[in-house]
């Protein structure tokens, strides 16, 4: 039998995908976001007005980088200000590009060098990047990754559900070294991380992505998107994600569940309106403190209950009633959304 992974009690980084509401991903004149700054003359006795602009030119943007254990994981950074949101998103994907200097320890970009955006359209809900020749010189072994990598952070964008891909200007039907087919176009149905110590029958069964727990070279934590596949048996998609979280990641993998072995739900999910009902007894509090939950358990359940479709937010019971505390000891009374960045680099 498997042995779940556990994770003792971290103090962990609260945060979420970044999103972009309201902003064009393509040079556009009418967005207040990506509009170039315009030119402020400062008066040498007004530093404070300086910096503040200078906070204004800078953004958050979401990238998917490879870690040491090389998954491919979402790391938020704040990024100067573009004219084309997704063209300079995919131009920090770029090994020795651009974020070479602020990459976390352990992480590496995913494209090959020297790779160059040539271009980026958008149409109906699909983006098409369209890339220099070197970005086929990607070995092998990480087809995957950079199909994932420029998926994920491209459909982080508001109205982005599909992406394809140029070279040149010509648009590829397959990945251009292990010919993986993407004529459709690539969308996060396609998955992500992989569990390849989970063998289900895949005619039977359907993808879902969880979050786990990683930990990082300095002893921080950090939440990986995993797809796993579960039964076609299993009606309750919400209730079959939690039993997944609270087995634990394959044993196969570097990752940790800090989830109790006797973490259960006692009632069915109830999903209305948005909002996904939650009812656990208390093995949800594990290691920590008396009535608090962990943010290593919080976060990725949050984190990956609202990758289902309509679900915007989690509002956790204890035994039916709203008792439970955040690690930071603030009551649980309200619904809990998905944050606003994931794994935000500490600047």
């Amino acid at each position: 039998m498997v042995m779940k992974k556990r994770l003792l009690v971290t103090a962990a980084a609260v945060c979420g995908i970044a999103t972009m509401s309201g902003c064009s991903l393509l040079p556009t004149k009418s967005s207040t976001d990506i509009d170039p700054p315009k030119t402020v003359v400062y008066k040498s006795d007004e530093p404070s007005k300086q910096v503040q602009a200078k906070k204004e030119e800078m953004v958050k943007r979401e990238l998917y980088l490879i870690d040491r254990n090389g998954y491919v994981v979402p790391q938020t950074f704040q990024l100067p200000k573009s004219t084309s949101l997704a063209k300079q998103a995919l131009e920090y994907l770029v090994k020795d590009g651009p974020v070479t200097d602020e990459l976390p320890n352990g992480f590496q970009a995913v494209l090959p060098p020297n790779t160059e955006v040539l271009g980026v359209t958008q149409k109906d809900g699909t983006i098409i990047a369209d890339f220099s020749p070197e970005f086929k010189q990607y070995r092998a072994e990480d087809e995957l990754k950079v199909f994932q990598a420029v998926t994920w952070t491209l459909t982080q964008f508001d109205n982005v559900t599909k992406v394809k891909i140029r070279v040149n200007g010509k648009e590829l039907t397959s990945m251009p070294v292990n010919k993986a087919q993407i004529s459709d176009g690539m969308t996060r149905d396609d998955g992500i991380n992989f569990d390849k110590g989970n063998i289900v029958d895949i005619m039977n069964s359907r993808p879902v992505t969880l979050y786990y727990v990683s930990q990082g070279e300095m002893g921080d934590t950090y939440y990986v998107p995993v797809t796993t596949r579960i039964s076609n048996a299993e009606s309750d998609s919400y209730s079959a994600i939690v039993s997944e979280l609270i087995q634990g990641p394959s044993e196969y993998s570097n990752l940790i569940s800090d989830f109790g072995a006797d973490t259960k739900l006692v009632s069915q999910p109830v999903f209305k309106g948005g909002k996904l009902v939650l009812n656990f007894n208390e093995g949800i509090y594990g290691n920590i403190a008396k009535s608090m939950i962990n943010n290593d358990v919080l976060q990725p359940l949050v984190l990956s209950l609202t990758e289902q479709k309509g679900v915007k937010s989690i509002e956790i019971q204890i035994n039916g009633k709203l008792t439970a505390l955040d690690q930071q000891g603030k009551p649980l009374s309200q619904p809990v959304s998905r944050p606003k960045d994931v794994n935000t680099k500490k600047l």
